[in-house]
C-alpha cells in the first residue's frame, strides 16, 4: 500500500484537514485582527492607497504567524480529533497574540525613538522591514518553544510565554548594541534616525541581523530539556545557552563579512550611501551563518 492509500485509509487525513483550515481561518485573521488593533483600513492600505509599507510590514506578521503554526503543527498526531482541534487553535491563537504583542512591545521600547504607525502611513519602507523582520524574529522563536514544549497544561503555555519574554529582550539587547555601533560609526546619529529617513539599506542590514540572532537562539531547544517541575532552572539554562548561541554567531559572522567582502568598507556603503545591495549581502552573511552553526549543532 503506497503512502498516499495508506493516509486515505486513515484517520490521519482528518487530522491534517482540521490542523489546514485552523492555520487558514488564522492567517485570514492576522489580517484583520491588525486593522481592528492598529484601527486601520487594510484594504483601504493595500489596494486604495497601494501602500507598500504596510503591506510589507503586514507580509511579516503573516509569515511569522505562518512560522508559529508550522511549529503547533509538527510532532506527532493527538489523541482524538478534538484534542487536535483544541491544541492547534490554542496554539494558533497564542501565537497570533503573541505575535501582535511582540510588534507593540517593539514598536514601544525596540523602536522608543519613533513612531511605527505614523512612518508606515506615511510609506516609510525601511520602518516597515525592521518591523516585519522583528516580527519574523520573535516568530521564529515562538516556535521553538513550541516544539519544545509540550501538552496543554498552563504551565505548558507559561514556558511559551516565557520564551517569548526570551526572545523580546533578545531583540531589545540586539537592537541596542546595532544602535550603539551605528552611533559610534556615524558621529553619534541614531539608528532610528536613519528608519525615519527612510534608509532602506540600514533596515535590511539590521533585519537580517535579528532574523539571524533568532535562528541561532533556537539551536537552544534542542540542548535543554523541557522539564516543568524545574521552570525556572530550564529556561534559566536557555537563557544561558541563548547567550552563548549570540556570541557564537556575531563572531562567525564578523569573521565571515571580513573574508567575503574585503574591500568593501559596509558600514559606509550602508549607513552613508544607502547601498542596498551590500545591506542584502550583508544580511545573506547573517542568515548563512545562523543556518550553518544550526546545521553543525543540531
Amino acid at each position: 500500500m503506497s503512502v498516499f492509500e495508506t493516509l486515505l485509509s486513515s484517520d490521519l487525513l482528518l487530522f491534517l484537514i482540521a490542523d489546514l483550515i485552523i492555520a487558514l481561518a488564522l492567517l485570514s485573521a492576522m489580517r484583520f485582527f491588525t486593522g481592528a488593533v492598529d484601527n486601520i483600513d487594510t484594504t483601504d492600505e493595500l489596494a486604495k492607497r497601494d501602500n507598500f509599507a504596510f503591506g510589507i510590514s503586514l507580509a511579516g506578521a503573516i509569515l511569522g504567524l505562518g512560522i508559529v503554526l508550522s511549529g503547533a503543527i509538527t510532532g506527532e498526531k493527538a489523541a482524538t480529533l478534538s484534542i487536535e482541534i483544541l491544541e492547534m487553535s490554542l496554539y494558533g491563537l497564542a501565537g497570533l497574540v503573541l505575535i501582535k504583542l511582540g510588534r507593540w512591545i517593539h514598536d514601544r521600547v525596540s523602536l522608543n525613538q519613533l513612531d511605527k504607525n505614523t512612518e508606515i502611513a506615511q510609506r516609510n519602507v525601511a520602518v516597515a522591514i525592521v518591523d516585519a523582520c522583528a516580527s519574523i524574529a520573535t516568530a521564529i522563536i515562538i516556535r521553538s518553544t513550541l516544539v519544545w514544549a509540550e501538552g496543554l497544561e498552563v504551565i505548558t503555555f507559561i514556558a511559551i510565554f516565557s520564551g517569548f519574554l526570551i526572545s523580546q529582550t533578545l531583540i531589545l539587547l540586539m537592537t541596542r548594541y546595532r544602535e550603539h555601533r551605528y552611533s559610534r560609526g556615524n558621529l553619534g546619529t541614531s539608528m532610528q534616525q536613519a528608519f525615519t529617513d527612510n534608509n532602506i539599506a540600514v533596515a535590511v542590514r539590521h533585519g537580517g541581523y535579528l532574523i539571524g540572532v533568532a535562528i541561532a537562539v533556537t539551536i537552544s531547544s534542542n540542548y535543554i530539556y523541557y522539564d516543568t517541575t524545574n521552570l525556572m532552572t530550564t529556561l534559566g539554562s536557555w537563557i544561558v545557552f541563548s547567550l552563548v548561541m549570540l556570541t557564537a554567531f556575531t563572531i562567525l559572522a564578523i569573521i565571515a563579512k571580513k573574508l567575503i567582502l574585503n574591500g568593501v568598507d559596509i558600514n559606509k556603503e550602508v549607513d552613508l550611501q544607502n547601498n542596498i545591495g551590500v545591506a542584502t549581502m550583508d544580511m545573506a552573511i547573517n542568515l548563512s551563518i545562523a543556518f550553518i552553526l544550526t546545521a553543525l549543532l543540531i
